[in-house]
């Protein structure tokens, strides 16, 4: 194939002070050095391109070791630990503005089952990860012939490095000299680093690896003028029901309080008057219900503040810290989950608090968690950095049990004694009125199944770069996007859901408090669905555990985007019902 060498233009990776080492020879806590300080190459990850997730440590392949053995330990961050980061130390020699001409520092004595396992590494085009000064670089391990019949090993690696100052602000690694993987034959591996002055800003070094192509594409600007015309149009819907729909239930109403009881026993009375006394009834199984709508709201307030913090601090230039984040947000609004779950509890006259403040606090991390355990045997078996260690699992159960837990207990007192009240504006029967028959398509289980599709419209196409920045290459960065989606998102699963139960309640079925939870909450169903599609259509993965990893924890997000929504839904509901039934009259 004559000569060939494969480039790849690395971006830079700005790190927050606490999730950089702090004893390490060089400054990396401050991204600053001085001449001939030593700069550290750090080995990641090693995978198959096509499997984002499935990664493995780098010297899981039997690459060799440079000889400068002496470095400090590098320590891991929550996010870090989580997300399969596995630092070790490459052992080659830098230092800052200290060129380096092509040198060899180890040779790999390949046997056979070295060979095979670099053939399987390259039949499977793994690809390795590196960081230097927090800037990631991307290599491939190697390539093979035409016919798939000879292998061959990159061993050159040609490092190419811009400072500014003193400070990097670029990284280039260029792979060269493929060697063919021969059995009983030794392989020497070889560096050489450059260093050149650079214009690049420190702050803008990060900018290199950004997509605006990708992200700022005129669909991404379509999709959102295309779900605001749906919220104009959801909006404008709800005002002509309450405005218009409404004034004439209540002249109707009015004029029914008129007539004499002959007249009005003899009149046709319906609609969502009639059902006055049972529309405040306490929905079935109170306790999870309660629980799911204080877990909606804090997923809701949980997303509000990682949107706003990602759009001030960039937490895309930071390694790990947007889990991290997410993870101390969650804990941090626990008190979110335990107000509104503890006070709707004990509206609808439940005693049983201390449980409901228990199944409220444990919801979400539960099915986090129980998603996790069951993947990391599957990492466990693969030998893969995904799997969670022992340590972290302690870390992440310290955290449910001795922060979540007593916020989420200080918010359910105050939930239940600050709005724990049932003052509701009618009096709810001590008998519950029958529910009269209607049509197929006024049932609760149709209006449910029916009531995700606008939302899951607004969102899609966003989902779509979400899970293309996730589970693929892209880095995503345009979080003002998102929270215009999630504003979106809100107005019209609170307007489907108020649609759906002013219909529902008209049929004189008052049944609406898990009926409008379930209608905004499946949006989840279709979201779900449509990870499949993405899946077998947008995506080459394949294997057990990447197959794993990728609909579990979609499974994962999908059903608390559906906890979110139907929160959302519900309260939205429950002002405009509460609303309704104040303006009318009832005797």
């Amino acid at each position: 194939m004559g000569f060939c060498r494969w480039r790849i233009a690395v971006a830079v990776l700005l790190a927050a002070e606490y999730y950089l080492p702090s004893s390490v020879e060089a400054d990396e806590h401050e991204h600053t050095y001085v001449d001939k300080e030593e700069v550290v190459l750090w080995m990641n990850t090693v995978g198959p391109y096509h499997n984002r997730q499935e990664t493995y440590k780098y010297f899981s392949l039997p690459f060799c070791v440079g000889t400068k053995k002496t470095i400090s330990h590098y320590h891991e961050t929550l996010g870090e630990a989580l997300q399969g980061v596995e630092l070790e130390f490459s052992g080659l020699d830098i230092k800052f503005k200290d060129e380096v001409m092509q040198t060899s520092y180890c040779d790999i004595e390949l046997d056979k089952a070295k060979r095979d396992a670099f053939v399987y590494a390259i039949n499977n085009h793994y690809w390795y990860q590196m960081y230097i000064d927090d800037l990631p670089i991307w290599g491939i391990v190697g390539e093979a012939d035409e016919n798939g019949e000879d292998h061959y090993l990159w061993t050159y690696k040609k490092l190419e490095i811009g400072f500014n100052g003193n400070r990097i602000v670029d990284v280039n690694l260029t792979s060269e000299s493929k060697v063919k993987l021969v059995p009983n034959t030794r392989i020497a591996m070889s560096y050489s680093v450059k260093w050149k002055k650079s214009d690049v800003k420190f702050e803008d070094r990060f900018d290199k690896y950004l997509d605006p192509s990708f992200f700022q594409h005129r669909i991404h600007w379509f999709s959102i003028f295309n779900s605001f015309m749906m919220v104009i149009f959801l909006v404008g819907l709800v005002s002509m029901i309450l405005m218009r729909t409404l004034r004439k239930d209540y002249a109707r109403y009015s004029k029914e309080e008129e007539m004499d009881d002959m007249d009005r026993d003899l009149g046709d009375e319906y609609g969502w008057k009639q059902v006055h006394g049972d529309v405040f009834r306490p929905s079935s199984h109170p306790m999870l219900f309660s629980s799911l709508i204080g877990s909606g709201c804090q997923i809701f307030s949980v997303s509000l503040i990682v949107i706003i913090v990602a759009m001030i601090e960039d937490l895309y230039t930071e390694r790990g810290s947007m889990l991290s984040t997410a993870i101390f947000v969650y804990a941090a609004t626990s008190p979110v989950n335990g107000y509104f779950g503890g006070s709707l509890y004990a509206k609808q006259g439940g005693r049983r608090w201390i449980k409901q403040m228990f199944i409220g606090a444990f919801l979400i991390p539960a099915m986090v968690c129980g998603t996790a355990f069951f993947i990391n045997f599957i990492a466990i078996y693969y030998h893969a950095s995904r799997a969670i260690p022992f340590g972290t699992m302690v870390a992440v159960c310290c955290i449910c049990f001795f922060v979540i837990l007593p916020l989420n207990l200080v918010g359910t007192i105050l939930g239940r004694n600050l709005s724990g009240q049932p003052n509701f504006p009618c009096r709810v029967n001590a008998v519950p009125r029958p529910i009269p028959e209607k049509k197929w398509f006024m049932e609760p289980a149709v209006i449910v199944c029916l009531g995700g599709i606008l939302p899951f419209g607004s969102i899609f196409i966003e989902m779509y770069f979400i899970f293309t920045s996730f589970w693929a290459y892209k880095i995503y960065y345009v979080y003002g996007f998102m929270m215009l989606v999630l504003v979106i998102l809100c107005i019209v699963t609170v307007c489907v859901t108020i649609v759906c139960t002013y219909f529902l309640l008209n049929a004189e079925d008052y049944r609406w408090q898990w009926t409008s939870f379930l209608s905004a909450a499946s949006t989840a169903v279709y979201v779900y669905m449509y990870s499949f599609y993405y899946y077998f259509f947008k995506t080459k993965m394949y294997g057990l555990f990447q197959t794993s990893f990728y609909f579990g924890y979609m499974a994962v997000f999908s059903t608390a985007l559906g906890i979110m929504c139907g929160a959302v839904g519900y309260v939205g509901t429950s002002a405009f019902v509460r609303k309704i039934y104040t303006n009318v009259k009832i005797d």
